[in-house]
């Protein structure tokens, strides 16, 4: 056997590329009534989010931290940098991005995945949206795929204002507020009524100015027997000094629609990523979320069902993978507020090199939501003895007719599987790896091919020199 090796970093080559900054404008550190004025007057904003913007800073200044979950004590916002325009302005022309810009995205595989696989892509580079493009075909269905500025003074200027921060208002919580202050670019998707996109749509978002944070809106509305798969993707380079991630996704799905939402984040491990996720979902309409979960330092996300109409459906499939320094907690929250509503989460975790990996679920039903059901399952495995993987769900089911259930298992790599494997040609490195893409594979089904692959590569990029 060959003798063991230690790596003591992942290799993320691809992912750490650094860029000189050249942005050509950017607010100073720290969260202030004037800075939050700077930030609007930058956006163009209306009078009414120019309003929203100040009382939503007031919200964050009366909030306590959250003291629940993994410790964000590092993370101060005297040191973050709120908003950072890049030296570009956005085009729906490819050869248009600058060239350092445009060489970042390419080595991520953005524009060949355009090419080959989506219907339309927008690419948000820190604080703004330096690509937007949809396909003909698409748009010529009514289909309305923009940057969220554009949306906000546009001719869809009520639709947003009608809707903008109406599932996750900032109350709910510090980081809510935080988001409803400084936002800055991000999606809006608007799909009529009817109308199925066959293809997927895809936002992706970096950010690469250190000690900056990125705090992008998406806002998709799916009509009434509408169909739609939108994925996102999210990296960044590893600095030495702590980034902040604090986006906010509102989903809203109409009766009988369907929309996937798929995510592969994979930020760097300086990261706190505290993003906020919420889908409302209308008579007969179905949400599915994939997620996977793989970088930053602290991770506070758990997307949120709120099942409002009868017969409403949700699916949530997820996959943690929790390294070295870092803390994840994740998971998914489903509130059944109408009868014969069911949702389902399947999710699995993976903790090693002292990893801390929790899962965290929320089910309520409501007196309303008689005869719905939910199953939640979760599945943990530890690579080592210095990994630590957690499991808390929490049910609050007020009504007798309903049908619920939970299973969690914890367990780790068997040492008789790994034997077996290497008695069968494989190193003790590929067969680890092989257990763990099986341990996934549930969720890497979930995924287009492409996205499957990136998702399997992650986990082997993970695994590289783990074996101590």
């Amino acid at each position: 056997m060959k003798e063991k090796t230690y790596v003591e970093d992942v290799n993320r080559s691809i992912y750490d590329i650094r860029n000189e900054e050249k942005d050509v404008y950017r607010v100073k550190e720290g969260l202030t009534p004037e800075i939050v004025d700077q930030i609007s007057k930058e956006k163009h904003d209306p009078d009414w989010m120019r309003e929203f913007r100040q009382e939503a800073l007031k919200v964050y200044n009366e909030m306590t931290m959250p003291d629940w979950g993994p410790s964000i004590e590092d993370l101060n916002m005297d040191e973050i940098v709120t908003y950072v325009r890049p030296n570009t302005q956005m085009s729906a022309k490819w050869s248009e991005v600058p060239t350092d810009i445009k060489n970042t995205f390419e080595a991520l595989g953005i524009p060949d995945a355009e090419r080959t696989s989506l219907a339309g892509v927008g690419a948000q580079y820190d604080s703004e949206l330096v690509y937007h493009n949809v396909r003909e075909e698409v748009a010529a269905q009514g289909v309305v795929y923009t940057d969220m500025e554009s949306a906000l003074t546009g001719e869809y200027a009520d639709l947003v204002h009608s809707h903008f921060m109406k599932l996750v208002p900032p109350r709910d919580h510090k980081f809510a507020a935080l988001h409803g202050a400084v936002w800055s670019g991000g999606s809006f998707v608007y799909v009529p009524a009817g109308v199925h996109v066959e293809i997927p749509l895809q936002s992706y978002f970096r950010l690469n100015a250190p000690g900056a944070g990125q705090f992008e809106h998406t806002l998709i509305i799916v009509e009434e027997g509408a169909y739609l798969h939108f994925i996102e993707g999210c990296s960044a380079p590893k600095y030495n000094v702590a980034n902040l991630h604090a986006g906010c996704v509102e989903l809203y799905v109409g009766k009988n629609a369907k929309l996937r939402y798929s995510t592969i984040e994979n930020w760097s491990k300086n990261m706190y990523n505290l993003n906020t996720k919420r889908a409302k979902v209308e008579e007969g309409g179905t949400i599915e979320w994939v997620s996977g979960s793989f970088g930053s330092h602290v991770s506070y996300l758990y997307p949120t069902s709120l099942l409002a109409g009868e017969g409403a459906r949700s699916e949530f499939t997820g996959i943690t993978f929790a390294g070295k320094g870092q803390n994840l907690d994740t998971g998914a929250k489903v509130v059944h507020s109408a009868p014969n509503t069911s949702s389902y989460m399947n999710t699995r975790s993976i903790s090693k090199d002292g990893g801390v990996s929790t899962f965290r679920s929320s089910v309520v039903v409501t007196k309303q939501a008689k005869y719905s059901k939910s199953s939640v399952s979760c599945e943990s495995l530890m690579l080592d003895d210095r990994s630590r993987s957690d499991t808390i769900p929490a049910m609050d089911i007020r009504t007798k007719d309903a049908d619920i259930g939970h299973e969690a298992q914890i367990g780790k790599i068997s040492d008789e599987a790994v034997f077996y494997l290497m008695s069968r040609g494989l190193s003790e490195e590929d067969a680890r790896a092989m257990i763990v893409s099986g341990f996934a594979d549930n969720v890497s089904k979930e995924l287009p091919l492409e996205y499957a692959v990136e998702m399997n590569n992650l986990i082997r990029l993970e695994m590289k020199g783990s074996i101590g």
